[in-house]
């Protein structure tokens, strides 16, 4: 069976659970697995100090990433992402508050496939979040495991 987890990377409890509201709402059954820091996520990539982590079969078909993290940030995240090959074909949608124009260019110059500010209302987060879902779950034809 084919992994189809989503990795949301938030250390807002208030986000993760609209998240998942709105997963649920879009009717998205995926496994979400939560990363509440930059520290988490790489760990779940890479193991602790970079030994281990999860394997090829193991990896999200999306990355939903906040980029005000604590520890290490979302764009340090996004370079680590990108600069190693077990994890550079893995989708990452930023999805933050920020609506800086350089974090909108750096985010795309490290690799991320899209970048998204947070809507405000519940209703437009969970429209955003359909959308989302339908096109990397749905439309979007990911690369081949191992493929990197």
């Amino acid at each position: 069976m084919e992994n189809k987890k989503i990795l949301l990377v938030e250390d807002n409890e208030n986000d993760v659970a609209l998240t998942k509201r709105a997963l649920k709402k879009a009717n998205i059954q995926n496994e979400l697995v939560v990363a509440a820091d930059g520290v988490e996520a790489l760990g779940y990539f890479f193991g602790k100090d970079g030994n281990g982590g999860c394997n090829t079969a193991d990896l999200p078909v999306v990355v939903l990433l906040d980029l005000n993290l604590p520890r290490i940030n979302g764009l340090e995240v996004l370079k680590r992402l990108h600069a190693e090959v077990k994890t550079r074909s893995v989708p990452v949608v930023v999805l933050t508050s920020s609506n800086e124009e350089s974090d909108i260019v750096t985010s795309y110059h490290l690799g991320a496939n899209s970048f998204i500010r947070k809507p405000v209302s519940f209703d437009d987060f969970t429209e955003a979040i359909k959308l989302l879902g339908l096109y990397w779950l749905v439309v979007n034809q990911a690369a081949p495991s191992g493929l990197n």
